[in-house]
């Protein structure tokens, strides 16, 4: 394993019943753990639910939400963000984990896998990467995208053609960790301007 890999958050964010994310996340989780590059750390958004309005004053039950969440995300040195495309964007639980946060996406890198149906989730992809700007995130170009999501795993969670997602993945976590070891290096030598 080479001297401090990478601390990536892979973000699950669909919360709703029913939903396809984790799959998909179990499956790039498992294939970014087989690296010795980067260290994964699953946040569910399904499981550490955050409040739905932005307060100065969290209620105790919210607070102790962004407790959990919040010094995940400040400890990670890249994300990666698992969407499904909702009504041609990104699920409210995306957005809201977003807006509670700042300093800890500023001047790191963020991937996307995403998933849905035709579009495999590329439309929610390209609003995230202007929001994502707007808090000093780098985004990487290249994504994994599972069109027609349904048919694209077996019983057992793999995907049924795993060429392309896994050359795909292989592509955006080199990508992941070029960025995190770049901005790894600016970080260190100064602060970055807020």
């Amino acid at each position: 394993m080479p001297d401090n890999p990478i601390q990536l958050a892979v973000i699950i964010g669909s919360t709703r019943a029913g939903r396809f994310g984790p799959t998909v996340a179990n499956w790039f989780t498992e294939h970014a753990d087989r690296r010795d590059d980067v260290v994964v750390d699953v946040v569910d958004l399904a499981e550490t639910p955050l409040p739905e309005r932005l307060s100065s004053q969290p209620e105790p039950e919210e607070a102790r939400a962004l407790q959990t969440v919040s010094p995940r995300l400040a400890a990670a040195e890249a994300f990666v963000v698992v969407t499904p495309e909702y009504n041609h964007s990104y699920p409210a639980s995306v957005k809201n984990a977003i807006d509670w946060h700042f300093t800890e996406w500023r001047a790191k890198p963020v991937g996307f896998v995403s998933y849905g149906g035709l579009s495999g989730g590329l439309r929610a992809v390209e609003h995230l990467r202007h929001v994502f700007a707007e808090l000093h995130a780098v985004t990487v170009r290249d994504t994994v995208s599972f069109h027609d999501v349904g048919k694209q795993f077996d019983a057992a969670g793999r995907p049924r053609y795993p060429e392309m997602p896994v050359a795909a993945a292989d592509q955006l976590l080199d990508q992941l960790v070029w960025w995190g070891w770049a901005l790894r290096s600016a970080l260190a030598e100064r602060p970055y301007p807020a």
